[in-house]
């Protein structure tokens, strides 16, 4: 058989499984919210299952806590600072915006990295927000450009900050899309400390004892974070995360919610937002990560062929009783050396027979080029079958 027809009987073989048999239901209709944007992501398959103006340039609030959390989360993992690290509380975090959300500490104190973590994002805190930044990044403007080049490497496009903690500045913006990115890189990137704090319901310090502002913690034994937000000019926003089984898949969705006219509306909305997507659609686990899905052949290498599959488990959120189709697309012809972690083909995936998801399939193990004479070898028979050299 010639070697392009066995390349495509090769992408053939391995392609097609359906997961149900079922037929697939009427579209889901889409929530009305009266917020000034909304989304529902499903953090585990990385799918936005509904959302209205994602897009639209809006005031994050103390959401920019989240970020100033990530920015700390990297230091602790980095092992820059610790959880017991002590922080002298300068007057500039005591000072900060009269009457504002604070933690209260006091000038000259002292306040651990946990203290003050907790101060940010259960009391929502923004002396705790100046704090974190000095003592972290030693000044709040050093600190302020670590959000925003994370904000560039995350991906945010259309987010900018100019403080560590939200209170209004016209350049410190984002969108209901760039936040839900964020938060689920914070659960992704910091399973052990994602949930630690923002999901706890009340925090004491310098006898204060304070409740977390995200009433679903109250209401939803799912949810475990993240963070509430409020100016008068950005209204009333919520990002929620909530965590539940669906047969032996853990679902994490996360609800993000921007402008709405009060405290209740915000859980309120949020609360439905999350509701509607558990109830609406399931998460299908396509392949487990590091197992080989196929194993395409491999032109001038050490190894004639090379397993090919994903480094993560891969998932697809669907309506329950949809038909799934995978078919797989080698790239042709791949030549060596070829570097695990290497794309090395596509994964197409339809639902009821229409197109959803093109996700990239890569080398699972490397393979080396070959000798001179191998390589010469295989050259030839590339171009005698028209594969190129």
């Amino acid at each position: 058989m010639p070697i392009s027809k066995m390349v495509a009987a090769l992408a053939c073989a391995l392609c097609i499984a359906a997961a149900h048999a079922q037929p697939s239901p009427a579209a889901v209709p889409v929530p009305a919210l009266p917020a000034r944007a909304w989304l529902l992501l499903d953090a585990t398959s990385g799918q936005v299952l509904g959302a209205h103006d994602p897009d639209k340039r809006i005031e994050p609030a103390s959401l920019t806590k989240m970020m100033t959390a990530y920015v700390v989360f990297q230091a602790l993992r980095d092992h820059a600072v610790g959880r017991d690290t002590r922080v002298t509380v300068s007057t500039r975090a005591w000072k900060v915006a009269p009457g504002s959300s604070r933690m209260f500490l006091e000038p000259g104190k002292q306040a651990t990295i946990d203290e003050l973590l907790y101060g940010l994002l259960v009391q929502s805190g923004n002396d705790a927000a100046i704090a974190l930044a000095e003592g972290v990044a030693g000044s709040v403007e050093a600190f302020v450009e670590r959000m925003n080049q994370e904000a560039g490497e995350l991906g945010l496009a259309s987010t900018h900050f100019s403080n560590p903690h939200g209170l209004p500045d016209p350049q410190t913006y984002s969108t209901a899309r760039d936040l839900s990115v964020l938060a689920a890189r914070i659960v992704r990137d910091f399973p052990d400390l994602a949930g630690t704090y923002d999901a706890t319901r009340q925090y004491t310090y310098n006898g204060i004892t304070q409740p977390n502002r995200n009433r679903l913690l109250w209401l939803d034994a799912s949810v475990d974070g993240m963070k509430t937000g409020h100016t008068e000019s950005a209204g009333y926003s919520l990002v929620a995360t909530a965590r539940r089984a669906s047969g032996s898949i853990q679902r994490r969705l996360i609800s993000v919610v921007v402008g709405t006219a009060s405290d209740r509306n915000r859980t309120r909305q949020s609360r439905e937002l999350l509701e509607w997507g558990f109830r609406n659609f399931e998460t299908v686990r396509l392949y487990a990560g590091g197992d080989a899905v196929g194993s395409p052949r491999v032109w001038k290498g050490t190894r004639s062929a090379v397993p090919m599959g994903f480094q993560r488990d891969t998932y697809i959120t669907v309506r329950p009783g949809a038909r799934i189709e995978r078919i797989l697309h080698p790239a042709s012809p791949l030549i060596a050396p070829l570097a695990a972690g290497q794309r090395v083909g596509e994964l197409e995936v339809r639902v009821d027979g229409e197109p959803a998801r093109r996700l990239p399939l890569v080398a699972l193990q490397p393979v080396a080029a070959a000798s001179w004479f191998g390589r010469a070898w295989d050259g030839l028979r590339l171009w005698l079958h028209g594969l190129g050299a």
